[in-house]
């Protein structure tokens, strides 16, 4: 039935356009395309046309203008399950815009509406967990970088930038984006609207032309299609293989300035609270589009009390953890600043960032202990010009007795080489300003390479860096040879990694150093037809560490099968074979573990079920020996999801380890809660409990969204000693924190 209008036109051509957009039985759409080669087959292109009218974002494409639109006639093409075969629902996308925003229109439709699966309401809700309708915009056209924008039937949103051609993905980006959907009879329609403030492009007097892809999620029945095929190993923000929007005229983005001043009030108490009392703090941050090419991001008296509170981790190793970045303002566009270990998607690499960055920011405004150091302010230059992609950063922080000054500078250059590939430089400078370390110094440089070949099949990485501070004297180099393979069914890889005794990166991360290692896999992804199966993937990992003198320190035989179910289950089966060498005494999970030749090996099976169910969770299970002794860890959390506004999940971990003839247990448990009275309302909680520190730690945050980018946070968050000793006190430390921050665009 179509809604009435006044002009008798319109509504013809609405009833038309219904008439049309009518889905198709699956054997019809069979008979329209059979399967195809996602490499071989030509990206298609789709116009954009010039809105007419104003678009009332309501979850309905009833302006005269959707009609109107070019639409994506062709049909989807699953990635998963089935390569190259046309997706089982059908989905129509329009493209309008005006000088204001760029407005996509999008109908999915479903043969089970009522099976719909929206895991979440809030900002960057699990896509992986949820139906979606998503794409991706390269506004450059460099077949490169995008903004890739998701979206789900409750309405929530994922935003992103990806970098060099699926590399790279910062989920922490955030722009202004207004959606609306609405589940019918048929399926769901999300509408959205990106502001042309959010993006950036080149400003020309002629047409202009973007990459674009569409993708869609049905979760139920685990099905990836989108509108440009692609290869299983792919994903929506691979842009060497999107299509192209056409037709863009006349567009402007203004003067792209906004400030986001805050204010928040905070109470700390608790006998080891860095700073108990009160206090009122105020600030800002601003973000200017100084050209198209490059934004300028500044901070002044910078607060990160609203972010989640680190997650315990129990160590295991004889190595340092590593602890993600979560603040907002280090990880926007944290893409360009990247020098590290690769950590590329449908690839093993033997490595990652977590055990190597030459540049993590978390070394900036946090003590070596996680506890939060006053930054004064700083600032942040990005953007891209003529092939080359710029980042220039400053951070300084506040002089006190406890945390003495710093300055903090980086400058990474990247230019584009071979169509999608890289080479750069890096320069990392950190300096003591504070009278207690002033002159001090730690620095770093940087050169690395990142060639991606054969279509994105094959990775070459390469990198060299160096360090220096006063009284350095050992080796402070470390260099990486790295080559990479994976097709629709191998994979492969082989990594040389050297990294020496005095190399210290004072603003990144190294987790071992004076280390030779070579690493190398094998694996397979054939698709046979076994009932509920989807994929299979045996492989087989080796990894060898010596000292700077070859002399074998580590060796890991690692042989495995993974088994992808088509209710996207997970089950994996591991056997290690394990060789380490300690050359002195050493501490490991709280035991002392003499000096020795240890030979042991451990099995390991686990399960993830498809975590968009109301009921879902993971299990993992490893026994075997440890060292001189044995060891039995098992991992799982439990999650329940009744509706789109509620999710629980409780998790616990338990090591029962045989060490140094003592026998001790290892736990960590935890939960987490997340309630949604809409897509701007939330409530969240986090508890954890380390058994082997006996402490708890409870974080609570209310976020109110109330305008577009701007929020109220109230947080509480708290550490106790759950066995405290006679005398003490059980509270260690104690915050309550309200904060008010709030978007203003110019």
């Amino acid at each position: 039935m179509c809604t009435p209008f006044v002009h008798a036109p319109a509504v013809a051509v609405l009833c038309c356009a219904a008439a049309l957009t009518t889905p198709l039985p699956l054997s019809a759409q069979a008979a329209i395309s059979a399967r195809v080669d996602p490499d071989t087959m030509p990206r298609p292109t789709l116009e954009a046309r010039r809105a007419t009218g104003p678009i009332t974002l309501d979850g309905v494409l009833d302006e005269a203008d959707w009609a109107l639109a070019d639409s994506t006639r062709d049909i989807f093409y699953q990635s998963i399950p089935n390569q190259g075969a046309p997706a089982s629902e059908r989905t129509v996308v329009r493209v309008l815009y005006d000088d204001d925003r760029l407005y996509i229109g999008a109908t999915m439709y479903d043969s089970r509406p009522g099976a719909l699966v929206s895991a979440g309401m809030e900002q960057d809700f699990a896509t992986q967990d949820s139906d979606i309708f998503g794409f991706a915009l390269d506004t450059w056209l460099d077949r490169q970088n995008a903004f890739l924008f998701a979206v789900n039937p409750a309405g929530a949103v994922f935003d992103a930038q990806a970098f060099n051609d699926q590399q790279s993905v910062n989920r922490a980006w955030e722009g202004e984006i207004e959606v609306s959907t609405s589940i019918t009879d048929v399926g769901w329609v999300a509408e959205v609207a990106v502001p042309m403030t959010t993006l950036r492009f080149r400003a020309t007097e002629g047409e202009q032309r973007w990459g674009i892809n569409f993708s869609r999620r049905v979760r139920r029945i685990s099905e990836d299609s989108n509108w440009a095929p692609l290869t299983r190993q792919f994903r929506i923000y691979k842009m060497s293989r999107a299509g192209t929007l056409t037709s863009l005229r006349g567009l402007r983005q203004g003067r792209n300035l906004w400030v986001k001043p805050f204010v928040s009030g905070v109470r700390t108490d608790g006998a080891r609270a860095p700073s108990p009392g009160e206090a009122v703090e105020a600030g800002l941050d601003l973000k200017w589009g100084i050209t198209p090419q490059f934004t300028l991001d500044v901070t002044a008296l910078t607060d990160f009390s609203q972010v989640e509170v680190d997650e315990q981790q129990i160590n295991l190793t004889r190595f340092s953890l590593f602890f993600p970045e979560k603040r907002d303002f280090f990880l926007e566009n944290e893409g360009i600043f990247a020098f590290e270990d690769a950590r590329v998607r449908n690839f093993r690499t033997g490595s990652s960032p977590r055990n190597f960055s030459l540049f993590h920011s978390r070394r900036i405004g946090l003590s070596a202990n996680r506890e939060p150091v006053p930054i004064a302010g700083g600032a942040r230059l990005t953007g891209r010009a003529g092939g080359y992609a710029v980042g220039v950063l400053s951070m300084q922080t506040l002089d006190d007795p406890e945390h003495p000054g710093e300055n903090f500078s980086v400058l990474r250059v990247r230019r584009n080489v071979l169509g999608t590939s890289d080479i750069g430089v890096m320069l990392v400078n950190r300096a003591g300003t504070g009278s207690a370390i002033a002159g001090s110094y730690n620095r770093s440089l940087g050169v690395d390479a990142n060639l991606r070949l054969a279509g994105g099949r094959m990775l070459l990485n390469s990198y060299l860096a160096v360090t220096d501070e006063p009284d350095a004297k050992g080796d402070r180099t470390a260099g990486l040879v790295e080559v990479a393979w994976r097709d629709p069914i191998w994979n492969a890889s082989m990594l040389l990694k050297t990294v020496g005794d005095d190399f210290n990166p004072g603003a990144g991360f190294v987790a071992r150093r004076s280390v030779r290692q070579g690493f190398v896999t094998l694996g397979a992804h054939p698709q046979p037809r076994i009932p509920r199966v989807r994929e299979l993937n045996p492989y087989l990992d080796v990894n060898v560490y010596t000292d700077l003198m070859w002399v074998l320190e580590t060796r890991e035989l690692k042989p495995g099968l993974a088994v992808s179910f088509l209710d996207s289950g997970v089950l994996t089966v591991e056997y290690t074979a394990s060789y380490e060498r300690l050359a002195r005494e050493t501490p490991i999970a709280g035991a002392t573990i003499a000096e020795g030749n240890y030979d042991f090996s451990a099995f390991t099976a686990s399960y993830q079920s498809n975590l968009g169910r109301k009921v879902g969770g993971r299990i993992s299970v490893t026994r075997g020996g440890f060292f001189d002794g044995r060891r039995t860890s098992v991992t799982g959390s439990l999650t329940l999801r009744p509706s789109a506004r509620v999710f629980i999940e409780g998790s616990a971990q338990r090591n029962r380890l045989t060490l140094g003839g003592n026998s001790f247990d290892a736990n960590l448990f935890g939960g987490r809660a997340r309630l949604a009275r809409d897509t701007r309302t939330f409530l969240s909680a986090f508890v954890q409990y380390n058994q082997s520190t006996e402490e708890l730690q409870t974080n609570v945050r209310f976020n109110l969204i109330h305008a577009p980018l701007s929020d109220l946070f109230l947080v509480y968050s708290e550490r106790r000693d759950a066995n405290p000793y006679p005398g003490e006190a059980a509270l260690i430390d104690r915050a309550i924190t309200v904060k008010f921050t709030k978007l203003l665009a110019f």
